[in-house]
């Protein structure tokens, strides 16, 4: 039990940063769009890449830093294209929430965004395959349940955001609140997209 709780914690230490992700998470929380599939996504891909790392593949990436190379610069370019639509539409569009309003977007372009929020961040796999996977290699032999203690942080921590920002519906009715936002998540987009490069 105390190797699951040692992996639930760090599991969900690592992650309860506001990232690009995350903001995206809340973000379809807030729309009520697709926040099941979306939230499914990212824990799924985050148990992937934990059990990639607590089998090994750490050392991998270690060995061949081009990976990490090249999905930095490829989230780097995400972000930015990213971040300059949502600064865009803090300017143009005036955004509300509505319980009437239908969502625009469809389930597959949501979930291709999602995806390339989780697996172009190269900060994705530094956590979860070579940091997590060196500290599992502490706990044998009980990698495993270090590795489903991280995984159930992660499946607790998308569903909690994704749901929970429900809760912050009511002030997102009003327009200025959601314009906010959206400038919020471009910047922060734009800053992290800045910081992969440099």
């Amino acid at each position: 039990m105390a190797t699951y709780l040692a992996g639930f914690t760090l599991g969900l230490s690592l992650i309860l940063a506001i990232g690009s992700q995350n903001a995206f998470v809340l973000k379809q929380g807030l729309k009520r769009q697709h926040v099941f599939i979306v939230c499914l996504v990212c824990a799924l891909s985050d148990a992937i890449l934990i059990s990639f790392g607590v089998a090994g593949f750490g050392a991998i990436i270690k060995q061949y830093p081009s990976i990490e190379l090249i999905s930095r610069y490829a989230g780097a370019l995400f972000l930015f294209v990213y971040a300059f639509l949502s600064i865009k539409s803090a300017i143009v569009n005036r955004h509300a929430l509505s319980p009437t309003v239908k969502s625009e977007s469809s389930v597959v372009k949501v979930v291709a965004m999602c995806m390339a929020f989780t697996w172009l961040n190269p900060h994705v796999y530094l956590d979860t395959v070579v940091l997590l996977g060196s500290i599992s290699s502490q706990y044998q032999p009980n990698q495993f349940q270090f590795a489903v203690g991280a995984i159930s942080g992660s499946f607790i921590f998308f569903f909690s955001l994704g749901y929970g920002a429900r809760v912050l519906a009511p002030i997102f009715e009003k327009p200025r609140a959601w314009t906010v936002l959206e400038f919020v998540v471009g910047i922060m987009m734009l800053s992290i997209g800045v910081s992969l490069i440099l």
